[in-house]
């Protein structure tokens, strides 16, 4: 603890840590709102399910666009343009009366529009911290995001069913606007400028090292979506236990981001992670008891956070500081694809065989995930006593002779 001690001693580091996790809180939120107000709408998981992958897609296609338009237009405007409009569409959400049609609409113009906060933090982390401090920094961020995955199911679970769905969306919509004001006017976020990519989009896809993040991203996210479908299908949506049951998943997630957090990161590093969420989730459908739930989604938690680590820190020490934003942008985007296939395949498996069908779509997720990081583990950069600071720009000086 003592090294993330002196990083958040770091002038800047710990308010921009804390603006970035309460612009993004409304992320840990909206999946649970709308999948509680759709289905109490139209009695459908599988509805619900469509709503949220809507939501997931709009998202997947907003990633690598609005984190490379903050490289032509800068990250104040692009931030202030996309919360605005996120959260009007939201408000519809919560209020206007929809079809199912509709649902998805507004769930996909909330997606499309959602603030490319993580994109933008991840940029500025190499501007505000040594090179040796980066990678730590990558693995306290990956943890400490995992408050948002404890405080906010609970939260939002809390007001959904004791208050109704209709205020916890407007809830979302005040966190999204506060929070992303906040981190809008952060110093750090006017102070770094990310230059304009010389190269066309989706170009750093032909970097291996962001396919793979892309890839395993989408896999990673998949299984915890499939997973939070699951115990709400196994909870419904009259109890906290769906929200509390999160939490310890995300719990997990925290201890096991803070322990593993000072390990250099290897080839094998995200191969490992993968093997103890497949090993947690695989377990977890031998029975739905509660107890056995929460001890072994904590299990599987405590590779959730190391993956994502693994995922920033070799992202970063394998483009250049131009292509930073566009390539987080592209992993975000594998990141909501997978959340709307797990969301989607959950949901129809809770209306065709029960909540355990969701568990099982899961341990595929995590299972294919171990294995593409073992298939391709040449790919994986070896990190170890390596700088993971962007590789610099560079163009030609003109010289007077």
């Amino acid at each position: 603890m003592a090294g993330y001690q002196e990083l958040l001693r770091v002038p800047g580091v710990a308010r921009i840590i804390a603006a970035q996790l309460t612009a993004r809180f409304p992320s840990g939120m909206t999946s649970l709102a709308i999948l509680l107000h759709v289905e109490q709408s139209t009695g459908s998981y599988g509805a619900a399910g469509l709503v949220l992958a809507a939501a997931s897609v709009g998202q997947a296609i907003a990633g690598p666009v609005t984190s490379r338009w903050m490289g032509v237009w800068g990250m104040r405007r692009v931030l202030a343009l996309t919360t605005i409009v996120c959260a009007a569409a939201v408000l519809v959400l919560a209020l206007a009366p929809l079809s199912l049609v509709g649902f998805m609409v507004f769930a996909f113009l909330s997606g499309i529009s959602n603030p490319p906060v993580q994109p933008a933090v991840r940029t500025i982390y190499p501007k505000i911290v040594n090179s040796r401090q980066l990678t730590p920094l990558f693995s306290l961020d990956a943890s400490l995001q995992e408050i948002i995955w404890i405080i906010a199911p609970v939260v939002i679970t809390f007001v959904a069913t004791q208050v109704g769905t209709t205020p916890a969306l407007l809830l979302i919509v005040v966190i999204l606007i506060g929070g992303g004001a906040w981190f809008l006017f952060s110093p750090e976020v006017g102070r770094v400028r990310i230059p304009r990519s010389r190269r066309g989009l989706g170009r750093v896809l032909g970097k291996p090292v962001v396919l793979l993040g892309t890839v395993t991203g989408f896999l990673l996210v998949g299984a915890c979506a499939a997973i939070e479908a699951g115990v709400v299908g196994a909870f419904g949506h009259d109890g906290l236990e769906a929200g509390i049951i999160l939490a310890v998943f995300s719990v997990g997630s925290l201890a096991g981001g803070l322990s593993f957090g000072h390990i250099p990161i290897g080839r094998w590093a995200m191969a490992r992670r993968f093997a103890i969420v497949a090993v947690g989730v695989t377990a977890l459908v031998v029975s739905l008891d509660i107890w056995w739930m929460g001890a072994t989604l904590f299990v599987a938690g405590i590779g959730i956070a190391p993956a994502l680590a693994v995922m920033f820190a070799m992202t970063s020490a394998s483009v250049k500081f131009s292509e930073t934003a566009e390539a987080y942008g592209w992993i975000g985007t594998g990141q909501l694809i997978g959340s709307a296939a797990g969301s989607a395949v959950a949901g129809f498996l809770i209306d065709g065989v029960g909540a355990v069908g969701a568990f099982w779509a899961a341990a595929l997720f995590a299972i294919a995930g171990m294995l593409v990081a073992i298939v391709f583990v040449r790919h994986f950069p070896d990190l170890r006593g390596r700088d993971a600071s962007p590789i610099p720009d560079t163009e030609p000086v003109p010289v007077i002779t």
